[in-house]
């Protein structure tokens, strides 16, 4: 079995994308990050994304880039610890440029709410509580 992940997204301006998930808390391993891609980590160790420039993104496939503002390619989501984090996550998104693009879910023992990144990359974060996870 995989164990890790490695999560490549196109994006148009590396340095802005960079600037705009450190202001979410998330860091960036300096060996694998260039001009052209930088690697976030969002579980050290095991979860990584990596940002690639639009242009070095097309070197890696043969099929057209996905517009991520106008279509979705995937939802990426990642757990939070409480509530509050899902919502101190979103708010920290919001300061920084992105928008939310669905309203929080609350399910009882599951709560989450979204962004979308610079880009239009859809991130979902969620908060689960499985000891309350209806039987």
């Amino acid at each position: 079995m995989a164990s890790k992940i490695f999560v490549n997204l196109p994006v148009k301006d590396l340095q802005r994308s960079i600037t705009f998930f450190t202001q979410l808390g998330f860091s960036f391993n300096p060996r694998f990050t260039d001009d052209k891609a930088a690697c976030m980590v969002i579980a050290d160790g095991s979860i990584y994304s990596m940002l690639i420039t639009e242009e070095f993104f097309r070197t890696f496939t043969k099929k057209d880039l996905s517009d991520a503002k106008k279509n979705t390619e995937v939802l990426i989501a990642i757990d939070a610890e409480s509530r509050k984090d899902v919502d101190d996550m979103i708010k920290k998104a919001l300061v920084a440029g992105g928008v939310t693009y669905m309203e929080p879910q609350d399910h009882g023992w599951m709560y989450g709410h979204s962004f979308a990144d610079l880009d239009g990359h859809q991130w979902e974060v969620l908060y689960m509580d499985e000891n309350g996870l209806p039987q």
